[in-house]
């Protein structure tokens, strides 16, 4: 216990001279005009993994605090209700086939009747030709009573029983085209269940896919939402986690500091858990309303009160080298360079990470 006592004690005179010496190389009465400063803390985009549909969390494959890696699966849903869907749908879509082979036979069968009826209608048509020759000759002959009228009327009942007979072939044939339409209808309605089947098969396939949980890009898990064997709703939260590559810092500056700074302005960032350690940044947002309002702000003195919210982004590079060290929440202090041509101090200088 003592021996960790002397660490704290330290520490803290560690911390203390950092800042006696930040004091006194910044002349002892606060920093230069050309640079400014706020308190804030570290903070990194956070990213919720959560379930795409209802069902049961099966298994959560990764700890509290833990790295991941773009892609890396970090949990897993239960998948039998769905796999047994694509069983189903895999059974339909084999129905569906076998529903085009069965409509395309009756189309050939239909096509093979309208042949037929076809070569019915031509054979009518050479005995209705026949039919009207002989009720030609007929018509001429009975004028001369070269044959008698029994002759002549069962020429011409002959001729109308042709062309009753034409007129039954000719409808046959129609029917026979009208079968084939049906028959097409019935494979192209087979072929949309085949595409229909496919359809949800590849939307089960992308269901069973998403059910197994990844990371979207690399990071450090904050904690767990839920633990394995619970079911969660649409949308339900596993676990939190975040990006360790978009690491800031959020500070406040005065109306007069903030209007001098712009997008791109460096800033150095000294955390009070390691004060010998200066951390590199720029400028990636400045406010565009001021965060902290008076009452009134009608004069001059009252508008220099506002505060603007600014973030200091580390570069990613850098955050790519001490993926380790990287821990959000922990409190420091920004110093931004309103003006470009004052030098920082030694202190921020120097002792600079790379």
């Amino acid at each position: 216990m003592k021996g960790r006592r002397w660490i704290y004690i330290g520490a803290i005179a560690i911390a203390g001279i950092a800042a006696y010496v930040l004091w006194t190389q910044t002349g002892g009465a606060g920093l230069p005009a050309g640079i400014a400063s706020g308190n804030g803390r570290i903070e990194a985009v956070e990213i919720d993994i959560s379930a795409k549909t209802a069902g049961r969390l099966q298994d959560i494959l990764v700890s509290e605090g833990a790295f991941v890696k773009s892609g890396q699966t970090v949990a897993q849903m239960d998948t039998l209700q769905l796999v047994a869907r694509k069983r189903e749908a895999e059974a339909q879509l084999r129905r569906a086939k076998i529903s085009i082979e069965t409509a395309r036979s009756v189309v050939a069968q239909r096509r093979a009747e309208r042949e037929s009826a076809a070569a019915v209608v031509e054979q009518r048509q050479a005995e209705l030709d026949a039919a009207e020759s002989r009720l030609a000759r007929s018509e001429q002959l009975i004028r001369g009573n070269t044959i008698s009228q029994q002759v002549f009327d069962d020429d011409r009942s002959a001729q109308r029983r042709t062309r009753a007979t034409l007129a039954a072939a000719r409808a046959s044939q129609a029917a026979s085209e009208a079968g084939i339409g049906a028959a097409n209808m019935q494979v192209i309605d087979a072929e949309a269940s085949v595409e229909a089947a496919k359809a949800s098969i590849e939307s089960l396939e992308v269901d069973i896919a998403d059910a197994t949980l990844k990371a979207p890009r690399d990071g450090r898990i904050q904690y767990r939402v839920a633990q394995p064997g619970e079911v969660l709703s649409s949308g339900g939260r596993v676990v939190n986690m975040i990006d360790i590559t978009d690491v800031y810092m959020t500070f406040f500056l005065a109306t007069e500091q903030a209007g001098r700074i712009s997008i791109g302005s460096e800033v150095r960032l000294v955390m009070d858990a390691v004060p010998g350690h200066v951390i590199p940044a720029k400028v990636s947002f400045v406010a565009d309303v001021a965060q902290f309002t008076p009452k009134t702000v009608e004069t001059e003195e009252e508008r220099l009160k506002l505060m603007f919210r600014v973030r200091a982004q580390i570069p990613p590079d850098l955050l790519q080298r001490y993926l380790e060290d990287v821990k959000t929440g922990l409190p420091g202090t920004a110093y931004v360079r309103v003006d470009p041509a004052t030098p920082w101090p030694a202190l921020l200088e120097g002792n600079l990470v790379r």
